[in-house]
């Protein structure tokens, strides 16, 4: 069985097609079609119009020239009812679907079922509108997500590139950690079924104590099957200026004395021509790591910057010397709202690489106030392209990288079931209540943030520092 699906693989990719697919506008939920149809007449059938669903294909039942399948979502299931005569060459691609495949589906319904269908896809990304080319325009319209609680204590912390805090569990002689993230085992629940989730939770990583960082703080971080990295930015957008109004009652507030504009759309910024623009060098030259090591040192000492800071050497790989060049001199300008998108693919081991060029994924971080707010993608669903990221992992950490992601074989067994086309996002909660109570400080909005000891060295400085 394995090695039959690992053939069909290989072919359909040798064939051009993206097996592990991208965005698939979803109109309608198997469970929301039957509790307005179920019953209904064939002329009250007849006003539904197109419908599009998406999910598992959990049966499949050929009959010659037609096809009967079932296909379940969060909400429920529904029976397809494909036919040769209608959907003409497409009738073989879908009689060479498997059970367990991911569908989206577009038809006519018509007594539980989706008959006459106009096309069945492979999930593909198109622009981020719903189904009647609407663009999203509040949070809560987008659709209702499921809260959930993921384990706080965890064997292999993931996630995020950050060092964990360790901990024993005594009877079972059991090493864990706490979780430096919500991502892994959210992501799971989507595999098993759940296609829109969300948590609010603690994060706890082992860094140092900033105006920005505290170990202990809050996230909110949510799952959207069938979408993207696009569709996230609309959300966001309508997310934050829910927020606004709710909080100041408009879209425009001041923050540590800069009045910030939420209106949308908001700025996009690609993340290598960022580092370009603030190096003055043209994109082209960043694969070169001496001409960047060159000019951040230039730069740094235009700027009253010590580049020893940044702790480069001879085997520091060219996209590490982005990142600090990045949070050096870029985030510092990032006033406005702006998206900062198209991260390299080597500083971004879970998401998916841009389908016209992988050295990029389909990723962005949101930055308001020089604020890093929220970081978002589309999730990475084949496993093994994941295998072989993990294990680039590995090699780093072996090199020396703390924060480098660790190898999860169990994550990678859920990725193999199958993870749909899905869009995941992080927002800091402890950073947006700095943002919208205009505060200078993450302990400001902390109850209990940590400090240093009493007495302990830099104290004095602790305590008086913003």
């Amino acid at each position: 069985m394995v090695r039959r699906r690992q053939e069909k693989l290989a072919r359909l990719r040798a064939e051009g097609i993206d097996a592990f697919g991208g965005r698939y506008p979803v109109s309608h939920w198997a469970g929301v079609l039957h509790g307005r149809f179920d019953g209904a007449s064939e002329d009250e059938l007849q006003t539904a119009g197109p419908l599009s669903v998406a999910g598992r294909i959990m049966s499949l039942r050929h009959h010659g020239k037609s096809c009967f399948a079932h296909v379940r979502d969060g909400t429920g299931t529904i029976q397809l009812y494909a036919r040769a005569d209608v959907l003409g060459e497409g009738y073989r691609g879908f009689i060479d679907l498997d059970v367990g495949d991911f569908v989206g589906v577009t038809g006519d319904y018509a007594y539980g079922y989706l008959k006459g269908e106009t096309g069945v896809h492979r999930l593909v990304r198109i622009s981020p509108f719903d189904a009647a080319r609407r663009r999203h325009t509040s949070f809560a319209s987008v659709s209702v997500f499921v809260e959930v609680e993921t384990p706080t204590m965890q064997a292999i912390p993931g996630g995020a590139a950050a060092r964990p805090f360790a901990t024993h569990h005594n009877a079972l002689d059991l090493s864990l950690y706490l979780r430096i993230a919500l991502e892994l085992y959210l992501k799971r629940l989507v595999v098993g079924g759940l296609d829109r989730v969300y948590e609010i939770g603690r994060i706890f990583r082992n860094e140092g104590v900033s105006t920005e960082h505290n170990p202990e703080f809050t996230m909110l971080e949510f799952y959207q099957a069938y979408a993207d990295y696009e569709d996230l930015m609309v959300l966001t957008e309508s997310l934050f200026g829910d927020l606004a109004q709710a909080i100041v009652g408009g879209l425009t507030l001041t923050y540590q004395g800069e009045a910030i504009d939420l209106r949308p759309p908001w700025r996009r910024l690609a993340y290598l021509e960022g580092v370009a623009g603030a190096l003055g060098l043209p994109p082209a030259a960043l694969a070169d790591r001496d001409t960047v090591s060159a000019a951040a040192e230039r730069t740094a000492a235009a700027r009253g910057v010590d580049p020893r800071g940044w702790g480069w050497s001879t085997v520091s790989p060219v996209y590490q010397m982005w990142k600090d060049v990045f949070d050096t001199f870029v985030e510092p300008d990032l006033v406005q709202p702006t998206f900062v998108v198209d991260f390299p693919t080597a500083l971004s081991p879970l998401a998916k690489q841009k389908r016209d060029d992988p050295t990029l994924v389909d990723r962005f971080e949101l930055f308001i106030g020089r604020l890093e707010l929220a970081n978002a993608y589309s999730e990475l669903n084949d496993p093994h392209e994941q295998r072989r990221r993990f294990e680039g992992q590995l090699r780093a950490r072996a090199a020396g990288d703390e924060e480098a992601h660790p190898l999860d074989e169990d994550y990678l067994r859920a990725l193999e079931y199958g993870l749909p086309p899905t869009a995941g996002e992080g927002i800091g909660i402890d950073r947006l209540t700095m943002l919208f109570t205009d505060r200078p400080s993450i302990r400001e909005v902390i109850l209990f943030p940590l400090l240093r000891p009493e007495g302990s060295e830099g104290d004095e400085a602790s305590r008086h520092a913003p």
